[in-house]
């Protein structure tokens, strides 16, 4: 049983949290929330006298047990992990009994989970915004808890902020009410009655006219949604014990999107995304580097900050895994079965890989012989690309392939051949797909993706998967008009994937290489701290800035 996180203090071994009552009172002049937060801890050994919870940049103040004063001490600041809070309690206690631990503490401006948007950074430039990002390791920067994805628990919150703002958290709406303390105030309240893991601990305030997500029907947007949606089940229902088997949600969650995506289209739809993936798995893999033990399936994650581990690989080699067993045990119909019992079987839990394999084996206990021919070290434990590369249809890709050599080959005298037609025969995926492999080939020169403008009119375009693919391989071809385009791309939407790259390809454009550095300095306030900092070290290892 693992009941050690390496990107965590606080072991499971002893106690485990059972539930949260959260005070947020939200402070957006001087950015940061005032808490207070009661955990209910069970306890699972004898004599147990002290518990270590995860903090980063926490200021607190006291702390009680079950209302009486305990000493507590914070120890020394690790780089990414935070500062353990060790509190001693003036009591002991024994296996199966519970504690309430009330810890009064304050968040820091930095915190890595909360952003705060000033009223200039929002669409209505009237009222401050702020949410939370917890995943991996940033919910200890809001709340002292047992920060590893093992922990799921019952949670109760109370917020206070300004009322002219709303408050949302990922649990039932139970009320609100003037603030007692200070009437230009509203507290709102929820309570989750569903055990979750910390990480989906998200909190959103923001003007009351502002419409929380407004999703509009473009068809890669289902992707992200298909993804989403389908992390109900595999993410929150069953989660990853430790980040080690992070794999588990996402391998599992790119199966469910790609098989929801199979009923939208069809199967050869399926097919051309899973194919889409490999090569994400193969770009990851090259910039990791084949022997980097962090393209394992299964990582060892001791002394690792989940941030800089973040990449494909565990949805990319996950869902490799998953498609080779389901040829192997009979087709989608039948390995969906599988997949649906174990849900359905880890239902409200954590789980490790080992505990995934020993429910393959026994739902498919007939079929044990096939399974053990699998080499199970080479798919988990070992860097690179997987064992066995799966033989998928390429009906939908070669149409794909057929237009990029075409542009690829072609001199500038034979421009005028390409015209709109070329786009009508590709749906919004094979676009997608289209510019990728041109940016994996040499640039192309600058009076092909003008004529490609010209004739296909992509800066026309705003589905961001087509526009960030479509600016970096102008940038590449070193158009200049593209520059601007990108740079604002690249500040005006906060997703790392799309941020990144760009910022990287006009720092490769020699002539914007000041610029490029001199945007991402004016707007790194803006950013997502966990972004600024991966843009800063992406900046710091292309050059010096």
């Amino acid at each position: 049983e693992v009941d050690v996180d390496p990107c965590s203090f606080s072991s499971f071994s002893k106690c485990v949290t059972k539930h949260l009552n959260l005070t947020y009172h939200v402070d957006f002049d001087s950015h940061v929330i005032k808490a207070k937060v009661a955990l209910t801890v069970e306890v699972l050994v004898d004599n147990f006298t002290s518990l270590t919870l995860d903090t980063k940049d926490l200021k607190v103040s006291k702390v009680t047990a079950n209302g009486q004063a305990a000493k507590f001490t914070l120890g020394p600041k690790h780089s990414f992990m935070g500062t353990p809070l060790e509190i001693t309690l003036p009591f002991d206690l024994s296996r199966g009994q519970h504690v309430i631990v009330e810890v009064t503490y304050e968040t820091a401006p930095s915190a890595s989970a909360l952003q705060w948007l000033t009223p200039e950074q929002t669409a209505g430039k009237k009222h401050p915004y702020l949410f939370s990002q917890c995943q991996a390791t940033h919910c200890r920067s809001m709340v002292p808890c047992q920060d590893t994805p093992a922990m799921k628990h019952t949670y109760y919150a109370q917020v206070s902020v300004p009322k002219e703002l709303v408050a949302v958290m990922s649990a039932v709406r139970d009320g609100q009410e003037p603030d007692p303390q200070d009437s230009s105030r509203a507290i709102y309240r929820f309570r989750q009655p569903v055990s979750v893991s910390i990480l989906y601990h998200f909190l959103s305030i923001s003007p009351s006219n502002h419409p929380l997500s407004s999703i509009a029907g473009d068809r890669s947007l289902s992707n992200v949604i298909a993804h989403e949606i389908s992390h109900s089940w595999t993410g929150n229902l069953v989660t990853n014990k430790t980040w080690e088997h992070f794999w588990l949600n996402e391998g599992h969650t790119v199966y469910l999107e790609r098989m929801i995506g199979r009923s939208m289209e069809s199967e050869q739809f399926r097919q051309f995304k899973a194919m889409g993936g490999w090569k994400d798995l193969q770009e990851s893999v090259n910039t990791f580097g084949a022997n980097n033990p962090l393209t394992n399936l299964v990582p060892n994650m001791n002394e690792v900050d989940p941030d800089d581990a973040f990449s494909s690989v565990p949805y990319e080699k996950g869902f490799a895994l998953l498609y080779h067993l389901e040829e192997l045990m009979g087709g989608p119909e039948v390995f969906m079965g599988f997949v649906k019992s174990y849900i359905q079987m880890f239902a409200y839990s954590s789980v490790t890989t080992e505990e995934w394999k020993k429910y393959l084996f026994t739902y498919f206990k007939n079929k044990v012989d096939i399974l053990n021919k699998v080499d199970w070290n080479a798919w988990m434990h070992t860097p690179g690309m997987p064992p066995v590369k799966p033989q998928y249809d390429t009906t939908m890709a070669d149409a794909c392939i057929a237009l990029c050599k075409r542009w690829v080959k072609t001199k500038e005298g034979d421009l005028g051949n390409f015209s709109e037609v070329d786009m009508k025969t590709l749906s919004t995926h094979q676009l997608i797909e289209f510019l990728s492999l041109l940016l994996q080939e040499d640039p192309l020169p600058l009076s092909h993706v003008k004529r490609m403008q010209e004739v296909y009119r992509l800066n026309a375009l705003n589905n961001a998967e087509i526009r960030f693919r479509w600016l970096r391989l102008c940038v590449k071809s070193k158009w200049e008009d593209a520059v601007p385009m990108a740079l604002k791309m690249a500040t005006e939407q906060g997703r790392m994937k799309f941020t990144r790259p760009l910022f990287k390809e006009v720092y490769n454009f020699d002539k914007y290489r000041e610029e490029a550095v001199r945007v991402f300095i004016a707007h790194r306030a803006a950013m997502h701290p966990v972004t600024s900092n991966l843009v800063a070290k992406d900046l710091k290892s292309c050059g010096q800035y």
